[in-house]
C-alpha cells in the first residue's frame, strides 16, 4: 500500500511529495487543498470559456476574475519547484491572452486595424508568446541541466 511507503518531501517544495511505490518508481503527490483549488480553476475556466461562446458577455467577464486569481495562486504555491512554476505560469498567460480574446470579441475591437495587417485581436500573441517562452526556458535550459532534480518531470 502506498501509505506505507516511504515519504520524502523537501522543505523548499511544500507542494509536492516525492513517494516510493512498490515498483521503486518515485511518485508525485498534490495535497488535496491544492487538488481542489485546481478543480475549482478548471470549473471556472470552462464557464468563462462557455460564456465567451454563448456570448454571455456579463457572464465571460464575471468569470476572468476567478479564473485569473486561482491560475495565480496555483502559481504562486508552486514557485519552488520549476517544473510546475513554468507549466503554471504559462496557464496564467493563456488565461490571459485567452481573456483579451475573449473581451475585444465582446467590445468589437477585435477586427479594427492595429497596424498593417495586424488586428486588435493579434496583440493576443503577446501573452501566448510569453507562455511559450516560459516552457522553452523550461524544456530547452532548465530542464537540461537539473536532471536528477524532484523539480525536472
Amino acid at each position: 500500500m502506498l501509505q506505507d511507503q516511504p515519504t520524502h518531501s523537501h522543505p523548499d517544495h511544500p507542494y509536492a511529495t516525492a513517494i516510493e511505490s512498490a515498483s521503486q518508481e518515485t511518485e508525485y503527490r498534490i495535497p488535496l487543498r491544492y487538488r481542489k483549488m485546481e478543480n475549482l480553476h478548471i470549473l471556472f475556466w470552462l464557464f468563462k470559456d462557455l460564456a465567451w461562446c454563448m456570448e454571455f458577455k456579463t457572464l465571460g467577464i464575471i468569470m476572468v476574475t476567478p479564473t485569473i486569481i486561482i491560475a495565480m495562486v496555483i502559481a504562486w504555491r508552486t514557485r519552488n519547484l520549476v517544473s510546475e512554476l513554468c507549466h503554471n505560469l504559462a496557464i496564467c498567460f493563456w488565461i490571459l491572452a485567452n481573456t483579451y480574446w475573449m473581451v475585444s470579441e465582446f467590445f468589437g475591437f477585435d477586427e479594427k486595424p492595429l497596424f498593417g495587417d495586424y488586428i486588435f485581436k493579434h496583440l493576443a500573441v503577446i501573452p501566448f508568446l510569453i507562455g511559450l517562452f516560459t516552457l522553452l526556458f523550461y524544456y530547452l535550459y532548465w530542464r537540461p541541466k537539473h536532471r536528477n532534480s524532484l523539480e525536472t518531470m
